[in-house]
């Protein structure tokens, strides 16, 4: 078999070589880390009055709390169907401020004809990817969860972290799927002992470690090369404009 020498590094004539560098180990301690409690956000996918999801929500959101974190659970009823109205609208105004504040997310879903719901896509889609310079999901972590109302499925789960993937968001390794969810609750609304609320202890415990390590670096691990080009090929327009007014 033969032997090639590897390439010559140096060669890169596509790169601007003021925007591309190997990544600074330093930068990945923060000059100032955070120290207040970690922020995390949380969204479910059904509006029944035992809605499974929102319960699954609320258990974890419990833990989180134990856990020492900041939990926040938005209240999706009266949410608008994407563009039915403006981003003005006070509830997408509300889950967008919610989303900005947010270290963390937690994404619940039923699974509804072998995927999430409406409801809870509603929600994801109104988050946009960046808005006036401001990024409400990208570099956060996000866990996702789901109940089934029969045997234990991953299909929900998978949808959404492929959601999480596109938002730009650190999807944690682990997840939830409660299967049967209805023999999983009691009367009011609280999980039952089990593997199941088990596995969302590990959940919520793996997204607080996850948000915890990596908040204060969120804006290190998410610069890219082709965004640090694009705004400075922009800022040199935005000088030439002002130049040729001069």
């Amino acid at each position: 078999m033969p032997i090639h020498d590897l390439p010559n590094p140096d060669s890169l004539p596509n790169l601007e070589q003021a925007h591309f560098a190997a990544p600074d180990v330093a930068q990945l301690e923060p000059a100032e880390p955070a120290t207040h409690a970690p922020r995390i956000l949380m969204l479910y996918g059904s509006l029944r009055a035992r809605s499974y999801s929102r319960f699954l929500t609320e258990e974890a959101a419990r833990i989180l709390t134990r856990l020492g974190a900041e939990v926040r659970i938005f209240d999706p009823r009266n949410l608008p169907l994407p563009d039915s109205a403006g981003p003005d609208h006070p509830a997408v105004q509300e889950l967008r401020n919610l989303s900005i504040w947010s270290e963390g997310q937690v994404w619940c879903s039923p699974e509804r004809h072998g995927n999430l719901t409406g409801l809870l896509k509603t929600q994801i889609d109104w988050l946009p990817l960046e808005s006036g310079g401001v990024r409400p999901t990208q570099g956060r972590t996000l866990a996702v969860m789901q109940v089934c109302g029969g045997s234990q499925s991953f299909n929900a789960v998978n949808s959404l972290r492929m959601l999480g993937r596109w938002m730009r968001m650190i999807t944690i390794p682990n997840q939830s799927s409660v299967p049967k969810a209805w023999q999983e609750f009691d009367d009011d609304g609280r999980m039952k002992p089990s593997p199941y609320y088990e596995r969302v202890v590990d959940v919520m415990e793996e997204l607080v470690k996850f948000t915890l390590l990596t908040r204060d670096r969120s804006t290190y691990l998410t610069s890219r090369y082709s965004e640090r080009r694009a705004e400075a090929a922009k800022q040199v327009s935005e000088a030439e404009k002002v130049a040729a007014r001069i």
